[in-house]
């Protein structure tokens, strides 16, 4: 444990240490906290002080537990503080070992279910690690769209685009987080197409009679990735001389769409506004492949291998 942590916030870890491994000794406290022997009893007075029953045995078995008596009072969350709390863990990269997604996982399980549910749908189709200058969408907004999400009711919201604002009726199948940024996979109406829109631009949200029934196959995270790999200034297409599944080891799922074209070849379809960087990036694969559309990226990648041979060139 980091030298500067609290005494207040080492006094709660042997809390939660003897509550998860009754019969603790004061020596594995001490080893638990990076501190002495004497300074963990220390801690444990501090919990008995505060009536909180913590109970001795000595003995080669002895240790510390938690006696009859301890009550916990309970936590109570709105739908948009429980969001509100799920959006502040998924700002940082965590992995599935991290303590804060440990603890957040053990909020979720004790939540009321219509709140569970509307935090935990958000949570499992989250990719982590932020992009620089994302924007955190309104907690509030944002509730509500997921709720409508879970609940399948149809919405019409105000979108924000170029400093104008104007309705859409959609089908929010799902709010997706992705590298920090907060998404809307639904279906407009009034395009009758799939879109994907940006949380942070909904300025209102508002519910419609009609209910909707989603994809059977629906993939939020998988749909969102490929969606934002369209749509950029260069379109792409390339053909692997490979099956579709080894394609997908090779291509992230948001640098394009993967279509198979028979067995052994598959065809990515994709648009970039940085060709040198998609050359690169297509290094990657581990298979024949041929560059069938975009003059730009053909270009980008024959100047990429000009310089990997002058590179690879003995003098």
């Amino acid at each position: 444990m980091a030298y500067d942590v609290s005494p207040t916030a080492r006094t709660l870890t042997v809390l939660e240490l003897i509550q998860n491994r009754p019969g603790i000794t004061a020596e594995q406290l001490g080893d638990k906290l990076g501190v002495s022997e004497r300074a963990a009893r220390r801690y444990v007075a501090i919990l008995r002080e505060a009536d909180i029953p913590i109970e001795s045995t000595r003995g080669p078995y002895g240790g510390y537990r938690v006696g009859r008596g301890l009550r916990l009072p309970p936590l109570m969350f709105s739908t948009t503080e429980a969001l509100g709390l799920v959006m502040a863990v998924l700002e940082g990269p965590r992995g599935t070992a991290d303590p804060v997604e440990t603890a957040l996982g053990k909020i979720v399980r004790v939540l009321p279910e219509p709140v569970a549910r509307a935090t935990d749908a958000v949570r499992r189709v989250s990719a982590r690690g932020p992009d620089p200058g994302v924007r955190t969408p309104d907690p509030e907004i944002t509730a509500a769209l997921v709720s409508y999400s879970t609940g399948h009711r149809r919405v019409t919201i105000q979108y924000r685009r170029h400093q104008s604002e104007f309705p859409m009726e959609v089908d929010p199948w799902a709010v997706v987080v992705r590298r920090g940024r907060w998404y809307l996979l639904c279906w407009s109406h009034a395009k009758d197409a799939q879109r994907v829109l940006r949380v942070d631009k909904i300025t209102r949200v508002e519910p419609q009679p009609a209910d909707f029934t989603a994809p059977v196959d629906l993939d939020p995270l998988a749909m969102v990735e490929e969606h934002l790999a369209m749509g950029w200034k260069y379109p792409i297409e390339v053909e692997i001389d490979a099956p579709r599944e080894d394609a997908a080891c090779w291509i992230a799922r948001s640098m394009g769409r993967l279509e198979p074209i028979d067995d052994t070849h598959t065809r990515l379809l994709a648009s970039t506004d940085d060709p040198d960087w998609y050359a690169t990036q297509l290094t990657a694969i581990q298979a024949p492949y041929r560059i069938l559309a975009g003059p730009e990226l053909q270009a980008a990648s024959h100047a990429l291998a000009q310089r990997l041979l002058a590179a690879s060139t003995l003098g």
